[in-house]
């Protein structure tokens, strides 16, 4: 016991440093403070709101009308072999894949709350379904920082693939505790569509108002890590380890800033020095990580859930490595020389400055899209099966 307590005095006297310390330079840096929280709200306003509200209604929807079950039932020969989840688990893998992060996450948690899936089988879609989205990846990534769309595709294959060899990694997590029959909540009826959609509003807007806070703390996080000189401080001692190797202290800066902050991390990858092959598997493995902006993001979702994180991080881990790989043996075996055009590279070279109009447009309009379809194929489902009578799907 006394190590133990021994652990815990020291964590909480490093807290109460970090804090004192983080204090102090809110103090010292005023004004920088003010600029990076500014960037923040800029980003919140341009790029998350428009890019993920409409994502998490669709979500929200999906499960509380019922679709994501009824639609499930068609996927199941797909989703219980490979990744041993129910099919209507295949809600949480696309809109993960589409929306980008966290939709992914905040999906697998509505699943589970609704008891369309167990709780080994959300912690399994945990450690896979949580994706940066292709608008991402495509534009910011691919034609923003590398100039290059054939370096978008290879990030976006590596990615994909990535996401699924870890889901079929974990597909045995928690086998013991559905043997035992356990780990699902109360399956919930499905909701009349005005009610669906007013509480989908409600828990959008409040999910969207929970990211835009870590996002803003997180900017200023970053600003006043370097301004301190804590961050080139440490990327030097790594540097300096692994400077023979060809790692230096700006490649050490580089990596550290996405291992905290995804957007910042892969754009200072723009114009760096150095292999390509190197620069594209870094990034890679940024998007596979997320970085911990965006885990804080997950964990708020997971909260009173009982859900284990676990498997979110060590997946997080493995698809940022996995993805980091692939990337580097692309690069070394096909030659990315074809610039993407001039006019995108411009518009995208920085996330912020995205179009707050267009961008909630095109995110409304995908996910009306979305949703259009799987409540056709819903419908065309339960035609094949049975009958649909005032909003419930009766078997013949």
């Amino acid at each position: 016991m006394r190590p133990f307590r021994f652990r815990r005095k020291f964590f909480d006297v490093l807290i109460c440093l970090a804090l004192f310390a983080a204090v102090a330079a809110l103090v010292v840096f005023p004004k920088d403070s003010v600029d990076a929280a500014a960037n923040g709200v800029k980003l919140c306003i341009n790029v998350i709101v428009p890019s993920l509200f409409p994502f998490f209604v669709l979500s929200t929807l999906i499960v509380q009308l019922g679709l994501a079950r009824h639609f499930g039932r068609i996927l199941e020969p797909v989703m219980r072999p490979l990744f041993n989840v129910g099919g209507e688990c295949v809600t949480a893998f696309v809109l993960g894949f589409i929306g980008g992060y966290p939709v992914g996450a905040k999906t697998v948690i509505a699943l589970y709350e609704n008891g369309s899936c167990s709780r080994a089988e959300a912690e399994r879609l945990l450690s896979f379904c949580n994706n940066s989205g292709p608008a991402f990846i495509f534009g910011v990534v691919g034609a923003g920082v590398f100039a290059s769309s054939a370096a978008g595709i290879a990030l976006y294959l590596a990615h994909t693939l990535a996401s699924v060899i870890v889901g079929v990694m974990f597909r045995y997590w928690g086998s013991g505790e559905e043997k035992k029959g356990g780990g699902r909540l109360p399956e919930a009826e499905p909701k009349r569509f005005t009610l669906a959609f007013t509480d989908s509003v409600k828990s959008a807007f409040q999910t969207t108002l929970n990211i835009c806070g870590f996002v803003i703390f997180f900017t200023v996080f970053i600003r006043l890590l370097f301004l301190s000189g804590l961050l080139p401080f440490i990327a030097s001692v790594i540097g300096g380890i692994f400077g023979p190797f060809g790692f230096d202290k700006a490649w050490a800066e580089r990596l550290l800033t996405g291992v905290i902050e995804l957007t910042s991390g892969v754009t200072s990858l723009q114009g760096a020095v150095g292999e390509f092959s190197r620069s594209l598997a870094l990034a890679a493995f940024m998007l596979g990580w997320a970085g911990l902006s965006i885990h804080c993001q997950v964990l708020s979702f997971i909260g009173d859930s009982g859900l284990s994180v676990r498997t979110y991080i060590y997946g997080k881990i493995l698809q940022g490595s996995i993805s980091a790989v692939f990337a580097y043996f692309l690069a070394r075996i096909f030659v990315f020389k074809q610039p993407a055009a001039v006019y995108l590279a411009q518009q995208v070279k920085s996330y912020a400055a995205v179009d707050f109009v267009s961008a909630l447009l095109m995110s409304c309009l995908t996910a009306a899209l979305l949703l259009l379809l799987l409540i056709i194929g819903a419908r065309k489902a339960a035609v094949r099966r049975g009958k649909y009578i005032r909003g419930k799907y009766i078997k013949k």
